[in-house]
């Protein structure tokens, strides 16, 4: 953490270090570890709560693209000023929700959810590229590496305070058993605090947006950039998937990132399978937290002796260990292996953005990573959506249906990661960049 002030390294720009602060405080959301229970105290359904998750992803998934075009036509910083302003707006809306509302309340949460989906596609791949192109040209790969290392420490320091300050702050218990009758904590009020701490996190947001400098080419007239941001978009999803080497880069992150992501989803409902009480969900995101602290290294030293496609062919072997480790759901030793498979993502995470900035030009790097985004939530929603449909045919028996779940997931999951393997290693070929005309 301390290249970060250091001012003769990749850290000399202003950019660099800002783009740290800025992912820092953007993702390690105080709410995390209590955001469902959180919208259900408030007074939604589970079924309401799923409802807006969809319509969170359907933001993202609608905006992703587009916003990464105008970052690139528009300039970066205006996207990222855009991104944080939704972001207060979207904690805003949440503070001022009335608890059992009705339909107010609902209204509210929908339109907080898809400010967050508007607000997370606007930063996505502008935030990364804004820092990347304010490096020096000479060595920029080796520096990348070391900013997106040290961004990924930080944030695993972020979640780590978060996910404890989150929990702590939403259950006010253990704070009345100690303090003085004038002082006890209502629930409710309770309920709002880490609301309040990421309201503060998206005014830090703001100013830092505020004060980046600029990057990367855009024109200087408004008209016609719409109509050239989807031509760029176009232009450069074509490219990426008619590009042998890219694609299948894209997949092989796809393929572990989705498993990942929605075993993160479902993981509250696996650790009360193995007998883990709820008040230590928070303390084993901590711990989560502290072990991605240790990916980027890794993450790094795989990257440098292998290609891309192998060393996505690695972690997905990794991940298909996890999985079928979670099948026995062994009490409290189950956790060791979905803590595992949740740092995953930091190492897909970091294999994808090493490889696509290094094959991307400057004028469409920020698209280029929007379509990754596209192409990842797509994927997620997609298998979110086959893994409840398995769900629902395995019956309704509670845990054994989860637990045979994970079975049957384990099993698909290494047969389709042996195609990739075989099919990653057919006839390898490629551009190694991406000329956009």
């Amino acid at each position: 953490m301390s290249a970060l002030f250091d001012r003769s390294g990749p850290f000399e720009g202003r950019n660099p270090r800002l783009f740290v602060f800025f992912t820092t405080l953007y993702n390690a959301r105080a709410y995390y570890p209590v955001l469902a229970v959180l919208f259900t105290d408030l007074g939604l359904s589970l079924d309401q709560f799923v409802l807006l998750n969809g319509v969170w992803a359907a933001a993202i998934v609608l905006f992703e693209v587009p916003s990464g075009a105008l970052a690139d036509i528009l300039g970066r910083k205006r996207l990222l000023v855009f991104s944080a302003a939704l972001m207060v707006l979207e904690m805003g809306v949440l503070l001022v929700a009335p608890k059992n509302g009705g339909w107010l309340l609902f209204s509210l949460c929908f339109l907080n959810r898809l400010l967050s989906g508007i607000s997370e596609a606007a930063a996505s791949g502008a935030d990364e590229a804004i820092a990347y192109d304010a490096l020096p040209e000479k060595d920029r790969e080796s520096a990348w590496d070391l900013v997106l290392a040290t961004a990924m420490r930080w944030r695993s320091a972020g979640f780590l305070i978060a996910m404890t300050l989150g929990g702590l702050l939403y259950d006010p218990s253990w704070w009345n058993r100690m303090a003085p009758e004038n002082l006890q904590l209502t629930t409710d009020f309770a309920h709002r605090l880490p609301l309040v701490v990421v309201f503060g996190q998206a005014l830090a947001c703001l100013w830092i947006a505020l004060h980046f400098e600029d990057t990367g080419p855009h024109g200087d007239h408004a008209a016609g950039k719409c109509g050239a941001a989807f031509r760029l978009t176009l232009r450069t999803a074509v490219k990426a998937f008619t590009t042998r080497r890219i694609a299948m880069v894209l997949l092989g992150g796809l393929l572990i990132d989705s498993v990942a992501r929605s075993f993160a989803t479902l993981n509250s409902e696996y650790y009360r399978m193995i007998g883990v009480p709820e008040w230590a969900f928070g303390i084993i995101g901590s711990l989560i937290a502290v072990g991605n602290w240790f990916i980027p290294s890794i993450a790094a030293r795989v990257n440098r002796r292998f290609i891309p496609t192998t060393s996505l062919a690695l972690g997905g072997l990794a991940a298909a260990g996890a999985l079928f480790l979670l099948v026995p759901a062994w009490p409290w030793a189950g956790l060791l292996p979905a803590m595992f498979l949740m740092m995953m993502l930091g190492f897909v995470s970091f294999t994808v953005s090493r490889f696509l900035h290094g094959v991307a030009e400057s004028g469409q790097r920020a698209t280029l990573l929007s379509v990754k985004g596209l192409v990842f939530n797509l994927g997620y929603g997609a298998y979110s959506l086959g893994f409840s449909l398995l769900l629902a045919g395995l019956g309704k028996h509670g845990a054994d249906s989860f637990q045979r779940a994970l079975f049957w997931q384990a099993g698909g999951f290494a047969v389709v990661l042996l195609v990739f393997i075989a099919a990653s290693r057919w006839k390898r070929a490629g551009n190694q960049t991406l000329p956009v005309k």
